[in-house]
């Protein structure tokens, strides 16, 4: 089993910044890759970025030259660096992990953490 515990979330206003943090813990070992999805009001939950342990990552189009993910293998830990926040971005962003090396599908949530850009 994986736990994961996200922080960071917050308030911000248009072309502000955010960071969400992810702290994993449990059985590392067999994660290949750790990302965040998103879920706004009334919307699917969407995959936003992912990066793999070697370090290759994905991005939404929506958020490329704004979003970085970043991860501390040693801390277990995985970030979402976001800039530029527009109100689109309002969501629950939820940090979750996969085994998969083929492709990123999770197999562990965190409770998520509400991201809330104001106009």
């Amino acid at each position: 089993q994986v736990q994961l515990v996200e922080s960071g979330g917050g308030l911000v206003q248009t072309g502000g910044s955010l960071t969400l943090s992810c702290a994993a813990s449990g059985s590392m070992f067999s994660i290949n890759a750790m990302g965040w999805y998103r879920q706004a009001p009334g919307k699917q939950r969407e995959l936003v970025a992912y990066i793999t342990i070697g370090g290759r990552t994905y991005y939404v189009e929506s958020v490329k030259d704004r979003f970085t993910i970043s991860r501390d293998n040693a801390k277990n830990t995985v970030y979402l660096q976001m800039n530029s926040l527009k109100p689109e971005d309002t969501a629950v962003y939820y940090c979750n992990a996969g085994r998969r090396i083929t492709y990123y599908s999770p197999d562990y949530w965190g409770q998520g953490t509400q991201v809330t850009v104001s106009s």
